[in-house]
């Protein structure tokens, strides 16, 4: 077995060569990394741009699985290059080469427009494809739609895993924070008076988010562990041919309950924050089903993992990719 990895160094691909390294199922595999500008050193590279066909091809030369996670955010100039050219010259190289057995896209629930938009039932894998304002979702779409077509136009054995937001070490604590060092989005200090955004930065206020609706809003999220977790049942299940999983908690976040949970456990105060948003449910039941797969992170998981990290000093907080 060899193992392709794009995204190698970036937050599930860190993590996901870890993993495999250490796993005793995959204690044979050779593993190569895609790089692009980051260094990593673990494993056998092959550096140059996605979007170069003769870098794709000597990446492909050899490998039987390709996993494919590297992608961009709010990145116009770059975005067309990574989610679109270079998963064209991906499949293109794959489905021609001798040796290819199977390719895995780790897609993302902005392609179904996460709580942009209104559902009036849980997010399977049969919902529509619904991209938000913005190049990202947009390329999520068309990953998800191009990966689908070559799997009708050539019969090649593929899968999507489709994740919510993914959490590690203390990154859902700062998903949180009123001050600068928020992690993602929404930027809780611009929604609320800047007085008061110091005031909850300083005493460590959690926001309770609202739906559209004025409840408390439902958001999915995916541990790291669980995400690789997943990623690692994939690799040569027969079962996951053609289809998309949501990989995914059992329940979403709701952000009422964060809140209780906060103030029980912690003390932390909490402060309504409305918004235009929509709660959903991603249903994570069909992977469970085809990859035996269980996510070991719920809420009180999820929060507890967080804010008992310690962040060692040689680890500081990094933001993944642009935007």
């Amino acid at each position: 077995m060899k193992i392709l990895i794009t995204g190698a160094t970036g937050k599930v691909g860190t993590r996901l060569v870890e993993v495999l390294r250490q796993h005793e199922r995959f204690s044979a595999a050779g593993l190569r990394a895609l790089c692009h500008n980051r260094q990593i050193g673990s494993i056998e590279v092959v550096r140059g741009s996605i979007s170069d066909r003769d870098c794709v091809r000597s990446a492909i030369a050899g490998v039987t699985h390709v996993i494919h996670l590297a992608t961009c955010k709010e990145t116009p100039d770059a975005v067309m290059d990574v989610a679109v050219k270079g998963l064209f010259w991906l499949l293109e190289e794959y489905r021609i080469s001798p040796t290819a057995q199977q390719f895995i896209l780790l897609g993302g629930d902005a392609a179904v427009g996460h709580f942009f938009y209104k559902h009036d039932g849980p997010l399977t894998e049969q919902i529509r494809h619904m991209a938000y304002p913005g190049c990202y979702a947009l390329s999520k779409v068309l990953e998800e739609v191009m990966l689908e077509q070559y799997c009708i136009q050539y019969g090649i054995n593929a899968c999507c895993l489709r994740a919510p937001w993914i959490m590690e070490k203390d990154d859902f604590r700062f998903s949180l924070s009123f001050a600068d060092d928020v992690f993602g989005g929404p930027v809780w200090k611009d929604l609320v008076a800047p007085d008061l955004a110091r005031q909850y930065a300083s005493d460590g206020t959690v926001p309770l988010l609202l739906d559209a609706e004025g409840m408390p809003l439902k958001r999915n999220f995916v541990h790291l562990d669980d995400l690789v977790a997943a990623i690692t049942l994939a690799i040569g299940n027969p079962g996951v041919r053609g289809r998309t999983f949501n990989i995914s908690m059992d329940e979403p976040v709701d952000y009422g309950a964060l809140a209780s949970y906060l103030r029980a456990q912690r003390g932390l105060n909490s402060v309504r924050i409305p918004s235009s948003y929509h709660s959903n449910w991603m249903d994570n039941s069909a992977a469970k089903y085809a990859l035996d797969w269980r996510p070991a992170y719920d809420l009180k998981r999820l929060v507890d993992a967080a804010w008992d990290y310690k962040r060692d000093p040689a680890d500081p907080r990094q933001i993944w990719y642009p935007g």
